[in-house]
């Protein structure tokens, strides 16, 4: 199985308001819920060729709205990035967000059934586990017996200790660039911690990760000295939390920023994991293709984000004037491991494809969505509402008009409303473009399991012995094979029509043990059929409509017997 992902944020994603206002409340804009994520809804998704469902932001985290009622401490607002707050400031390790519960004494139950559900509706479920840093007023309600907090037992008065769990600005009190408040209301940290993104500094600017307090796994930033024996403290609670969420019956953790925790953690807490729940997956953001292997190889992780590659390399082509025949690097990058990459097109971080900082055409998608999900055998993921086209055109708070949608505010996603219609899920709200690119949608993501092709066969790069034929700047070309079945994709990032004919080298045949000969041909994005001839001395012809692709399923033409 190739594994396809949906990325979901529960918070934004059943929310059903439709006149948020800037930097709203949560009473006056709502939120979503995980009791909303119905069968129902898990259906639709799963009608998209999904097998994996991504629920971001459900541990618990900071935020401005007041849970005390709860048993909940609240944050200090003015250590909080929006009203809801950052998903990835984690509070609680081990509770679930009360936001997007309806019963908030019983959210963790209210997880469960999402988990069954989802599992029940055929899927497997992802959460996030946030490794470097937590949120500035980390704490507890909930913990196990015998779990302390981080911080618990750290000596503030050392910049470094191997088994403290921050990093501390000796003192200085936090100070950033910003107001702090005053009075009783006021945020006062003394001795100040480091920031997660690696500020060591008690002056964070409001362009830092100012919510978050760097993790401590034994790494003294002062010296480059590593100190990982004995174990630190740290990596004790670390894997305890892991194993604490894999109890719960999830199938995968996507991990944070995992560079920015040394590669001898995950070394160590992925097989502790895996020996009581093998099943489960690991899947690292990670940035930097010069350690890929390193993450793979010695910290175990299953799948990477090909961010730096792939995804840069399409965005590039697709704005920026950047040549199609540049995504044969990004295999060439990852060869050997290219079945452990991630591919997509958006996630939470990245700019949505329609909007104006991007594409600005969710229509244009057809060359980017086909390289992307049928290169490799590897994950693709989809993030909520790419399937329709969805802009991210709101300034909705603390995010800004940025061309993302935002995980700090309150808000709802215009075209998943619509979508989501209630709770009916059935696309009456829809325009006939969104229906026609949610249909694109499922079409090319069933395809990437319904081919065995794509899921599990092998890739060869035809650019090489084209570059005289076809446009290389705007047009790219590939196979992939299976048994007796074979794939010829060419997409077209052009604005202009492509009548091209494609050379196939003998090396191809050889290597991917083709015959040549005659073939019957289907293209299996517009249904056209026609027969063929295969060989290196005839040219493969094809048309290719401009910002679109051709996917030509060819099979071996039977002989009659005589």
């Amino acid at each position: 199985m190739k594994p396809i992902i949906y990325q979901l944020f529960p918070r934004l994603f059943t929310n059903t308001c439709t006149t948020c206002v800037p930097n709203g409340t949560i009473e006056q804009n709502g939120v979503g819920k995980m009791n909303k994520i119905n069968n129902k809804v898990l259906k639709s998704i799963k009608d998209l060729g999904v097998t994996h469902v991504w629920y971001t932001g459900v541990i618990e985290h900071a935020t401005k709205t007041d849970y005390s009622a709860y048993g909940i401490i609240p944050d200090n607002p003015h250590v909080v990035k929006g009203n809801a707050g950052s998903p990835y400031a984690i509070k609680d390790y081990y509770d679930i967000d009360p936001d997007i519960a309806e019963d908030v004494p019983n959210r963790m139950k209210e997880f469960e059934e999402l988990v069954k559900r989802t599992h029940d509706n055929g899927m497997k479920v992802i959460i996030d586990f946030v490794p470097n840093h937590v949120a500035r007023q980390y704490h507890s309600d909930v913990k196990p017996q015998g779990i302390e907090d981080f911080g618990v037992g750290d000596n503030p008065n050392m910049m470094f200790a191997p088994n403290n769990n921050f990093y501390y600005i000796t003192r200085q009190v936090f100070s950033p660039h910003f107001d702090l408040g005053s009075g009783k209301d006021a945020y006062f940290e003394f001795p100040a911690k480091a920031t997660g993104n690696d500020c060591f500094s008690a002056f964070p600017s409001v362009n830092d990760w100012y919510e978050t307090v760097k993790l401590n796994y034994g790494v003294d930033y002062g010296n480059g000295s590593r100190h990982f024996d004995p174990i630190p403290d740290t990596w004790f609670k670390m894997v305890n939390i892991l194993r604490f969420w894999a109890s719960k019956g999830i199938d995968a953790f996507r991990c944070d920023m995992v560079f920015m925790v040394p590669v001898e953690f995950w070394g160590w807490a992925i097989p502790l994991v895996k020996e009581k729940y093998p099943h489960i997956k690991f899947i690292a953001e990670i940035y930097d293709v010069n350690i890929y292997r390193d993450y793979i190889y010695n910290g175990h992780f299953d799948y990477l984000y090909d961010k730096v590659s792939l995804y840069d390399t399409l965005r590039g082509v697709q704005c920026c004037n950047i040549s199609a025949a540049s995504i044969t690097n990004c295999w060439q990058t990852v060869d050997g491991i290219n079945d452990n990459m991630l591919n997509f097109l958006e996630n939470h971080d990245e700019q949505r494809f329609a909007s104006e900082q991007y594409a600005g055409n969710a229509h244009i998608v057809s060359p980017s969505l086909v390289v992307c999900s049928t290169i490799s055998r590897a994950p693709m993921m989809i993030y909520q509402g790419q399937e329709l086209g969805e802009k991210a055109a709101d300034a909705e708070g603390f995010s800004g008009l940025d061309g993302r949608t935002t995980i700090f505010d309150y808000w709802s996603i215009p075209t998943v409303n619509r979508w989501y219609n209630n709770g009916k899920c059935d696309g009456k709200l829809l325009t006939e473009e969104e229906l026609k690119l949610r249909n694109l949608y499922k079409h090319i993501l069933t395809m990437c399991n319904k081919e065995k092709a794509i899921s599990d066969g092998e890739f060869f790069d035809l650019m090489y012995v084209n570059y005289n034929n076809i446009n290389p700047h705007r047009h790219y070309t590939y196979l992939r094979h299976f048994e007796d079945e074979t794939l010829l994709i060419a997409v077209n990032f052009g604005d202009e029509a492509a009548d091209i004919d494609i050379n196939i080298p003998a090396h191809a045949f050889d290597y991917l043990k083709i015959m040549q000969g005659d073939y019957n041909g289907k293209e299996l994005l517009s249904g056209e059929k026609g027969k063929f001839k295969l060989s290196s001395s005839t040219p493969f012809h094809t048309e290719i409509e401009p910002f679109s692709a051709v996917i030509w399923k060819l099979t071996p033409r039977k002989t009659k017997k005589s």
